[in-house]
């Protein structure tokens, strides 16, 4: 986490996992989005990764864990941003895999590197989409390649996803976070109050989302104790 006058960015830190999210920092992002709520002084969070990805999702070991003992962590945390009342921003780089792509749906602001690749392999695990990304990806991206992101699993390129409009503008990866971190700027110069009425305004189909999430988490939940999701993640640890 960083903070300056105005804003909190939170960076996934992990390099040498390609920034893959733990429990652990599940927990320490849900606590820092409450805080940032809270705050007066905290006006923009900016979503940036340290290194050359993103963020590869879930890490697979904590994963595990979750089959085992039905955490929520990752699902309480798309529900924080997706509940977010401020202003979200986000810098892209490298992949964006799973909830690194979700969560994305849920931000103002996502600016991407050239070389940045969105996917929602979650059919692939064995699971189901999460973060309401059934109901927002083919409203974005139109059902048929929506089924082709969500069904097969395939990647979507930074200029497609600019195209559709799930991506704000690309730019080269040297620039993407400086970039991000000027336009948090910008933000900042406006009338909060304003910008507050305006999001509200343009997120017409909150509540629907809202209910989308919970769904998901339901049947997600469910998948995590069926077979193919164990069979594929052993399948993944094999290749590795």
């Amino acid at each position: 986490m960083r903070e300056t006058p105005g804003c909190l960015e939170l960076r996934f830190n992990r390099p040498e996992r390609k920034n893959a999210i733990t429990l652990a920092m599940y927990r320490e992002m849900i606590a820092a989005l409450e805080r940032a709520s809270a705050s007066d002084d905290i006006r923009v969070v900016l979503f940036t990764g340290e290194g050359e990805t993103f963020c590869a999702g879930n890490d697979l070991k904590d994963f595990l864990a979750v089959a085992q003992t039905g955490a929520t962590e990752a699902i309480d945390f798309i529900r924080a941003v997706a509940r977010f009342d401020k202003p979200l921003v986000a810098a892209v780089q490298g992949a964006a895999v799973g909830i690194g792509t979700t969560m994305l749906f849920h931000c103002d602001l996502v600016y991407a590197a050239d070389d940045a690749q969105f996917t929602m392999p979650f059919v692939n695990l064995g699971l189901v989409p999460e973060g309401g990304s059934s109901m927002l990806a083919p409203t974005v991206f139109g059902r048929a390649k929506a089924a082709e992101l969500l069904l097969l699993g395939d990647p979507l390129s930074a200029s497609d996803a600019e195209a559709a409009g799930f991506v704000t503008r690309t730019m080269p990866a040297g620039e993407v976070q400086d970039h991000a971190r000027s336009r948090v700027a910008d933000l900042l110069k406006r009338p909060p109050q304003a910008l507050a009425k305006s999001r509200k305004l343009m997120a017409d189909n909150r509540e629907a989302v809202f209910a989308q999430i919970d769904r998901e988490a339901e049947v997600f939940a469910g998948a995590l104790k069926g077979s193919e999701v164990q069979q594929a993640i052993a399948a993944f640890f094999a290749r590795r």
